[in-house]
């Protein structure tokens, strides 16, 4: 039986998969009951599932999670990064200067990006729910299957809430309905209570890149600690309860660990979307969006690195904040790029020395060398356009720094100091007398630059609303974005969001 997609999810989510499985066949139809009740064939439906991790692209945009445009969107809207328009490169419609400065439009592509790539991997898993519970398997086989489904579907959703808030819950295959819009309270409930409910029939155990207890937790973790920004209502103390139960992670020795080619070793990463070249994985090039056209002759002296398109950069004032002795400065690119096989400076192609500088002295026409560079993930000779490290989702800092702040919010941040120790004694940086929230702010930033998740962070801080570099202030409905205008003409059940 072919795939049924409903009118729901091809009207109105306007999708199409297009995905790569590490180890699992792949399946792009929705097969009968003579599918699904083996072993091997549960296997590669739910590695189907995660593969939607990756994104995919099409003829209506790109949309992957590592950098275009799902990743842009986050970053460039936040304090952290920015993509200004170098000549005519980066300009793109003006989507890009438009997210810097808050001024965006429901048909910017960026955030049609940011739907379609949710609502794709939602509705692969509300597929592959379908496929499995028509299978002969038994209700007890089918548990913890759909648990760690559900729980997966509930990761799409908690994005959705945190990007869009008011979005439709569809969770029924054959459902042929267009749906209608769901409050931000309501999706908040749906996600916490998915969670809670597969909670018991995923494992314990520590398994690389499977939802597990421990990646529910945090995702619960996330949603309480955002709870107040989300839907008026702190959960501080249900973030700390959430974040407790989390067990078999430790901090590595090296912070750049994580964040390695074969980072799949760490003992900090929770979760993460795995990417193998080899297996023919697609949409992991973020380090090329970022670095200059010859970047590559201070990677290789033989310039053996794919092309870079000199696009994304730190915001001025980003790289700054980190003290010389912080040893996480180095996930930037500051100052002159040396020719490996010379030893000197590179020169671009205008000329003039290939100098990383943190001004930047215009969003809509900046030197080519303007603007401090992502390097937060290893580049090394040899490497295809697509990488090989995994994308980080949630480590385990992430639940000590989660804890830390919500101990501020109750008024107890001697009880934050044990888990800010332990991230700020690796960068090598020294902890204050006293511990505010501004504090724990800043280490935020430090510890999180470029890991896409400092919108939400300014959202919770309030700095989101404030004046930074080119940007003014910013109403308060602009803390979700609107829904995608081709959305909206495509299902008319829709409503936008408030303000736009």
């Amino acid at each position: 039986m072919k795939i049924k997609i409903t009118a729901a999810l091809l009207l109105s989510m306007l999708f199409t998969v297009s995905c790569t499985d590490l180890d699992e066949q792949l399946y792009d139809q929705v097969e009968d009951g003579n599918f699904g009740n083996t072993t091997k064939e549960v296997d590669a439906l739910v590695g189907g599932a995660y593969s939607s991790l990756r994104g995919f692209s099409d003829a209506i945009s790109n949309n992957f999670p590592t950098c275009e445009y799902v990743f842009f969107l986050n970053e460039v809207v936040s304090d952290e990064a920015t993509i200004p328009t170098r000549g005519t490169n980066w300009y793109d419609g003006g989507q890009y200067q438009d997210a810097q400065r808050h001024t965006w439009k429901a048909d910017n592509r960026m955030i049609l990006s940011a739907w379609r790539y949710n609502y794709t991997g939602i509705a692969k898993i509300n597929a592959i729910i379908y496929q499995i519970n028509k299978s002969s398997l038994s209700e007890t086989a089918k548990a913890p299957i759909f648990a760690e489904l559900k729980a997966l579907r509930a990761y799409y959703y908690y994005n959705l809430l945190d990007l869009f808030g008011n979005v439709p819950i569809v969770t029924n295959f054959e459902d042929t309905d267009l749906p209608t819009n769901s409050t931000k309270k309501q999706v908040y409930d749906f996600v916490e209570k998915e969670l809670t409910d597969a909670i018991p029939y995923l494992t314990s155990n520590v398994v690389y890149s499977k939802l597990t207890k421990n990646v529910a937790y945090s995702i619960l973790a996330r949603l309480y600690l955002n709870s107040q920004a989300f839907i008026g209502t702190a959960r501080w103390q249900d973030c700390i309860d959430m974040c407790q139960k989390i067990s078999g992670y430790t901090l590595t020795p090296d912070f750049f660990a994580n964040f390695a080619t074969e980072n799949q070793t760490s003992t900090e990463i929770i979760f993460a979307i795995p990417y193998d070249s080899k297996a023919g994985t697609v949409g992991n090039y973020m380090n090329s969006m970022s670095a200059h056209y010859n970047q590559k002759l201070a990677i290789s002296a033989i310039g053996n690195y794919p092309w870079s398109a000199n696009g994304m950069c730190a915001q001025p004032g980003v790289y700054s904040a980190f003290a010389d002795t912080d040893k996480r400065k180095k996930c930037m690119l500051q100052g002159d790029q040396i020719n490996l096989a010379t030893g000197s400076v590179i020169m671009m192609d205008n000329g003039e020395p290939l100098t990383y500088t943190e001004n930047l002295t215009s969003l809509t026409d900046a030197k080519e060398n303007e603007g401090v560079r992502l390097a937060k993930y290893e580049m090394k000779a040899g490497e295809q356009w697509e990488r090989d490290h995994d994308f980080v989702l949630i480590r385990y800092a992430e639940i000590l720094m989660m804890q830390a702040e919500c101990y501020v919010r109750l008024g107890s941040p001697e009880l934050a100091r044990p888990f800010l120790q332990l991230v700020t004694a690796r960068a090598g940086e020294e902890m204050p007398a006293a511990i505010d929230l501004d504090f724990i702010d800043k280490e935020l930033l430090k510890e999180f630059a470029f890991e896409g998740r400092r919108r939400t962070d300014n959202i919770r801080f309030g700095t989101f609303f404030g004046e930074w570099w080119e940007k003014g202030t910013t109403p308060a409905y602009r803390a979700i974005f609107p829904i995608p205008s081709t959305v909206l003409t495509t299902n008319k059940n829709l409503k936008q969001n408030p303000g736009y």
